[in-house]
C-alpha cells in the first residue's frame, strides 16, 4: 500500500476495562478509496476498537494516525478528518430530515450556501431527498439509519467510520445502506466497517480483518483469508454417463485436489473454480459425459472465522 495513500494508521491500540482486556494490540491500515472490515460477533471489541480510532475513548496504548494527523480524545482539528457513524441513533426525532442535517451542519462549521448545496448532496446519496420536509419520528427505522450516516457524511471527511449501520433495519433500508457505502468507496473514501454479519463483509469489504476477545486473528482479502486457512471450493457436476471415467479424468486436471463419481454427480474439490469450470466441463464431455447442472459453492468467511475461533460468527 502506497504511504500517501494511507489514510488511517493505527497500531498496537490496547484498552483495558478492569480486569477485561478489551482491545489487545489491534492495528491496520486503510487507503483512499478502501473498505475495510472489522467482521467479529457482538463483544469482540469492534466498537471500543473505534471509539479510540475515533478520539472518543482514550486508550491505554497504541498510535491513530488519520489523513497524517495523530488522533485523541483532545484532539479536535484532527478529528474533523473522520465522519463517525455509532450504532445507536443521533438525530432528533422533532425535527425533519433537512434540519437535522442543518443543525449536524453547522456543528461542523458549514453555512450558507456550501450547507445548503451540500445537505443536497447528501440527502441524494442516502435516498431521502423525497422525504427530506419529513419530521424524523415519522421514519422507520432504516430511514432513520440512512439518515445517521448522512449526519457524518456532511463535512467530507477522509475516513468514514460506521459502526454495525445495519442492525435492526429492513431488508431494503439495509441494501440502500450497503450500496451507498459502495458508492462511497467508489468515490475515494476510505470506510471502516464494522459488522457481525459476514454477507456484508464479503459485499463490501478490500480487506477484512477478522477480530475476536480483543485481538486481531487474522487479515486480508477473502480470498486471501480462505488461502489461509486451506479452504477451496467445491463443485457438484450433475451428469449422466460413464461418470467414474469423467471423474479419473478430471483428477488429473491441474486445480483439481480430489474428484469422485456418485448418487449421478461428479464431486470435486479444486482451487479457483471460477477459472477452471470451462477446462472442467471439457474434459468431462470428452470423457462421455452430459452435464446437466453445474453448483459451485466458495468457503466464505464464516467457514474461516470458524476455523480461527473454532466457534461460529454469532454466538
Amino acid at each position: 500500500m502506497a504511504e500517501e495513500t494511507v489514510i488511517l494508521r493505527c497500531a498496537g491500540l490496547r484498552k483495558r476495562f478492569g480486569e477485561r482486556l478489551a482491545v489487545d494490540g489491534v492495528g491496520f491500515t486503510i487507503a483512499s478509496g478502501e473498505t475495510y472490515g472489522l467482521l467479529g460477533p457482538n463483544g469482540a471489541g469492534k466498537t471500543t476498537t473505534i471509539s479510540m480510532v475515533c478520539g472518543l475513548l482514550r486508550r491505554d496504548e497504541g498510535e491513530v494516525i488519520v489523513d497524517g494527523r495523530g488522533i485523541d480524545v483532545g484532539a479536535a482539528a484532527a478529528k474533523a478528518a473522520i465522519g463517525y457513524v455509532p450504532q445507536d441513533l443521533a438525530i432528533y426525532p422533532d425535527l425533519t430530515a433537512r434540519e437535522n442535517l442543518r443543525f449536524f451542519g453547522r456543528l461542523y462549521g458549514l453555512g450558507g450556501h456550501e450547507l445548503a448545496t451540500r445537505i443536497g448532496e447528501v440527502l441524494e446519496v442516502i435516498g431521502l431527498s423525497d422525504r427530506a420536509g419529513e419530521r424524523t419520528e415519522q421514519f422507520s427505522g432504516g430511514m432513520k439509519r440512512r439518515l445517521n450516516i448522512g449526519i457524518g457524511l456532511l463535512h467530507r471527511p477522509r475516513l468514514l467510520v460506521l459502526d454495525e449501520p445495519t442492525v435492526g433495519v429492513d431488508p431494503q433500508s439495509r441494501n440502500a445502506i450497503l450500496a451507498s457505502v459502495e458508492q462511497l468507496s467508489g468515490e475515494g473514501m476510505a470506510i471502516l466497517y464494522t459488522t457481525h454479519y459476514m454477507e456484508e463483509a464479503e459485499r463490501l469489504c478490500d480487506r477484512v480483518g477478522i477480530i475476536d476477545e480483543g485481538r486481531i486473528r487474522a487479515e486480508g482479502t477473502r480470498r486471501e483469508l480462505v488461502a489461509l486457512v486451506g479452504q477451496r471450493d467445491r463443485v457438484r457436476l450433475t451428469a449422466s454417463g460413464n461418470l467414474g471415467a469423467a471423474a479419473a479424468a478430471a483428477a488429473r486436471l491441474d486445480g483439481v485436489a480430489e474428484a469422485s463419481a456418485r448418487d449421478g454427480a461428479i464431486d470435486l474439490i479444486v482451487t479457483e473454480a471460477r477459472s477452471l469450470l470451462p477446462r472442467l466441463l471439457e474434459t468431462v464431455a470428452e470423457a462421455g459425459v452430459l452435464v446437466k447442472s453445474v453448483e459451485v459453492v466458495e468457503p466464505d468467511l464464516e467457514a474461516v472465522f470458524l476455523h480461527l475461533t473454532g466457534k461460529a460468527l454469532r454466538d
